[in-house]
C-alpha cells in the first residue's frame, strides 16, 4: 500500500480562504471516504454451501483458524478434543488441508516427541517459506471438559508435512508480559517476509505484540496498546468493558486476538474485547485506531489479496466490516445470505475468497463475486 501525505491543516486553511475548493486539496483515501465524498466500490461475496468435502471417516471439532499457502491450499486448525465422546474415535488430526475447491488433501498434527502441542488449538499461519506455525490458548484453571490443566505458553513451527522445526517458549513457563522467552496463551501470529520476523498476538494471558526471529526464535521486541509497555490482568475470564469512558479506550489490550502485517510493513492488531483495531509501524510505533463500541467488533483480521491490499477485513457484529487499511475508514460490510457470523479467525486466498472459522458454528468459504457498483 502506498502511503500518502496529507496537506497540512494550516496550508489547507490558507488555500480555502483564497477561494480554492476544499475537495481539490485532498487526494488521500481519508477524503474519499468522508460523507461528502463519492462512495467506493467494495467486494461482494456469496457463501459456498458445498465447501468443504470431508472424508466420511473423519469428524471435526470446533473450527478455530484458517491459513492459506502459496498454492491456495486451505489449512484448517480445529479442536479435536471438543468432539462428543461418541465421535472422538473419528476425530480428524488437528490440521486438515483442503484445496480451494474443498477437496480433502491430507491431515496431521497432535502431540508428539520433542515439542509441546497446544492443549487448546487456536491459531495457524503459513509463512512465505511454507512453514506452518501453531499456537494455543488453554488456561489451566478454565475447567474446560477434556483438557489438561496446562497453560499454552509455546508457539510451534513445522514443515508442511508435519516435521517439527522450532518451539518458542514452553508450556506453563510464562512469567507474564515482560517475559521474552515464552508467550502466554497466544492467539495468532504472522511472519513478515522482508524481515523474516514472527509477530505474535500474545493476547489471552498476555497483552502485547511480541516479535521473534522466524528462523531462530530469538526475541526481537514487544509492545502493548498504543505502542506502550504491555500490561494488564492475567485471567482465564474474558471480560468485555461495560463502558468505554473515553475516545481512545482502555490503556491495555484485552484479548489481542488477531494480527496481520501488510506488504509495506504496517501492523494491524485486533483488540477484540476493547472493540478496536490498532495500527502500528513494524517497530511498534502507534499510528491510529478504529473503535466501534456499539457492537462486537475486531473479532479477527485479514487483508484483501489484491496487490495493493486495498481492504482490511474485520469480523464484527453478524458479518465482516470492510475497512480502508490506510485511513481505517469503514467502507462497507460483508454479510451475504447464510453467513455463519463474523468468524473466530478468517483468511483470504489469492482469488479474493474469504475462509471463515466460526468455532462451535462450523466453517465456510465466502466466494468473491466481484466489486459492487459505486453508489
Amino acid at each position: 500500500m502506498k502511503r500518502r501525505t496529507l496537506v497540512s491543516i494550516g496550508v489547507v486553511a490558507h488555500l480555502i480562504a483564497a477561494g480554492v475548493p476544499a475537495a481539490w486539496l485532498f487526494t488521500t483515501k481519508a477524503a474519499a471516504q468522508s460523507p461528502q465524498a463519492q462512495a467506493r466500490s467494495v467486494p461482494v461475496f456469496e457463501v459456498d454451501l458445498a465447501w468443504p468435502k470431508l472424508p466420511p471417516q473423519f469428524k471435526l471439532g470446533d473450527a478455530s483458524s484458517f491459513a492459506i499457502d502459496a498454492q491456495d491450499n486451505v489449512w484448517l486448525l480445529h479442536r479435536p478434543r471438543t468432539l462428543k465422546p461418541e465421535d472422538s474415535g473419528r476425530a480428524a488430526p488437528a490440521i486438515v488441508v483442503f484445496d480451494a475447491a474443498g477437496n480433502f488433501m491430507r491431515a496431521w498434527g497432535g502431540a508428539g516427541s520433542g515439542y509441546d502441542w497446544p492443549e487448546r488449538e487456536h491459531g495457524i499461519h503459513i509463512d512465505h517459506k511454507g512453514f506452518v506455525w501453531i499456537g494455543g490458548n488453554n488456561c489451566p484453571t478454565s475447567g474446560l471438559a477434556g483438557l489438561k490443566p496446562v497453560a499454552d505458553d509455546a508457539y510451534l513451527k513445522f514443515t508442511p508435512d508435519g516435521k517439527f522445526v522450532l518451539q518458542i517458549g514452553r508450556s506453563n513457563q510464562s512469567t507474564g508480559d515482560a517475559d521474552t522467552v515464552n508467550v502466554h496463551r497466544a492467539a495468532d501470529a504472522w511472519v513478515h517476509a522482508p524481515t523474516n520476523e514472527l509477530l505474535v498476538a500474545d493476547g489471552y494471558g498476555n497483552h502485547r505484540v511480541i516479535v521473534f526471529d522466524a528462523d531462530t526464535g530469538a526475541f526481537k521486541r514487544m509492545w502493548g496498546a498504543f505502542g506502550k509497555r504491555p500490561g494488564g490482568e492475567d485471567s482465564c475470564a474474558i471480560v468485555s468493558p461495560k463502558t468505554f469512558p473515553d475516545a481512545e479506550g482502555p490503556a491495555h489490550f484485552n484479548v489481542a486476538h488477531a494480527i496481520r502485517v501488510a506488504n509495506d510493513g504496517m501492523v494491524y492488531l485486533a483488540d477484540r474485547e476493547n472493540r478496536r483495531v490498532q495500527m502500528f509501524t513494524n517497530d511498534g510505533k502507534f499510528v491510529k485506531e478504529l473503535i466501534r463500541t456499539g457492537t462486537t467488533f475486531a473479532r479477527n483480521l485479514a487483508l484483501s489479496a489484491d496487490a495493493g491490499q486495498q481492504f482490511l477485513y474485520v469480523g464484527a457484529d453478524k458479518g465482516i466490516t470492510v475497512v480502508d487499511p490506510e485511513t481505517l475508514d469503514v467502507v462497507g460490510t460483508i454479510q451475504p445470505s447464510g453467513i455463519l457470523g463474523p468468524g473466530h479467525h478468517i483468511a483470504t486466498d489469492s482469488k479474493g475468497n474469504i475462509y471463515l472459522a466460526q468455532t462451535t458454528a462450523g466453517m465456510q468459504k465466502l466466494v468473491f463475486k466481484g466489486m459492487s457498483p459505486t453508489q
